[in-house]
């Protein structure tokens, strides 16, 4: 028998049965699964990440939905577990989903639940954060300054990388990458050079506009290019920003062959995949080129960096934050809620997984649907053929009445509702 594992309950007397396999930021999430009947069950358990044996622990012998976490590995125990314990929905509280096996999930009937739509903006800040941290030394100059060795201004003292006329290279123009050579091209007027294998209009129309803008005001226009080849975009551009999907044919994308291609004072930036990057090759290359620098948000072997990159003073390592603002943390929260108890009351899926602002909307009633289920077609899941309009206000539940915090010191696996 599994360990027990430690939980905080809400709604004790609710009919379905949902679990957390962490505590999420805010507690809408938690009201509106309460308001629908469901008895929420969080695990609060001092671990980072959950093993298999605690998360099958929390799904006990009678569970309807489990909403988890990027870290964990969803493969065929656990849905199998989940499928004999009579649920039928799971939710990363994540975009990605490289921890799921969809194929296992949809062999026993299980919806898999992510949250895109939430993040676009706030990921790429963090990416636009790097790229000036990066280009200004600014890490290496707080360190410097806290240690107290500062003892006067000098010509050369942490001299970096001027982004305003330089080109901006993103590969992968998608939601996040798009959003993110905005930020770039408007914010420093930087040029754009851009690999992705579908045609990026609006970003070109974008690019384009704010040029003819600054021509009109007497200004260097911008310019936009798409690359022929991911490599043309290493060759040319000054900072380069990776936004691909993880797969087999982006697995160590950036290697030492291509590293090689970058400017010796290139920036790279990478808030997307860890394993995108050949990290044993890119502590070789900063090493040999010292002014060569890299802004990193993901690893390839996560939670752990490769020997040597922690000691880089020309790599900004930040533990995987691209999504940690207040409002995208309790919006994802939010959706991979929402995700399970569509499931659950059996309601269609959204249109379009990207326009997620209906459901974030505090003040009305979200959309009877689940925001996002990528394997809802291997499952013959309903989905609307156009957005629905839900008028209604979101009452605030009553924390005498129905959340009320039952915390127990361990948590059986065959436990019940009740």
């Amino acid at each position: 028998m599994a360990k027990p594992v430690s939980i905080e309950v809400w709604n004790p007397c609710g009919k379905y049965r949902v679990v957390s396999t962490k505590p999420m930021p805010g507690t809408r999430w938690i009201d509106l699964l309460v308001q629908q009947d469901c008895r929420v069950e969080i695990c609060t358990q001092k671990k980072t990440i959950l093993s298999v044996e605690d998360i099958i622990a929390l799904i006990g012998d009678k569970c309807d939905g489990v909403i988890g976490q990027l870290t964990e590995d969803w493969g065929e125990t656990l849905f199998s577990a989940l499928s004999r314990a009579g649920g039928r929905a799971f939710s990363n509280m994540a975009v990605g989903y490289n921890n799921v096996d969809v194929n296992a999930a949809n062999k026993y009937g299980v919806a898999v639940g992510n949250t895109p739509g939430v993040l676009t903006e706030t990921t790429a800040e963090l990416a636009a954060s790097l790229s000036m941290a990066a280009a200004r030394r600014i890490v290496e100059a707080d360190e410097f300054m806290r240690a107290g060795l500062y003892d006067g201004w000098l010509p050369h003292l942490f001299v970096g990388n001027l982004l305003r006329g330089q080109t901006v290279g993103v590969i992968g123009a998608g939601r996040i990458g798009s959003a993110y050579a905005r930020m770039m091209v408007e914010g420093f007027k930087m040029n754009l050079i851009y690999y992705d294998l579908y045609q990026a209009t609006r970003l070109e129309k974008f690019v384009t506009a704010y040029g003819q803008f600054l021509k009109a005001s007497g200004e260097q226009p911008v310019t936009w290019k798409r690359a022929a080849s991911m490599d043309e975009v290493l060759r040319e551009a000054d900072l380069i920003s990776l936004h691909p999907v993880l797969d087999k044919t982006t697995y160590h994308l950036v290697n030492k062959e291509r590293l090689s291609m970058m400017k010796k004072e290139a920036i790279l930036i990478n808030c997307s995949r860890g394993p995108v990057i050949d990290e044993v090759a890119l502590v070789a290359h900063l090493k040999e080129n010292p002014m060569f620098r890299v802004g990193l948000d993901v690893f390839e072997d996560e939670p752990y960096m490769k020997p040597g990159l922690a000691e880089m003073k020309n790599a900004i390592v930040v533990p995987h934050i691209a999504s940690a603002s207040k409002w995208t943390r309790e919006g994802m929260a939010t959706l991979a809620a929402l995700n399970v108890l569509g499931k659950i009351k059996g309601y269609p899926i959204w249109h379009d997984p990207n326009k997620v602002e209906p459901f974030l909307n505090e003040n009305s009633l979200p959309p009877a649907a689940s925001p996002s289920i990528v394997n809802a077609k291997a499952l013959g899941s309903i989905h609307p053929l156009k957005p629905v309009n839900y008028v209604g206000v979101l009452v605030n539940v009553s924390t005498a009445n129905f959340r009320v915090p039952c915390r127990f010191a361990c948590f059986k696996a065959m436990s019940r509702r009740g």
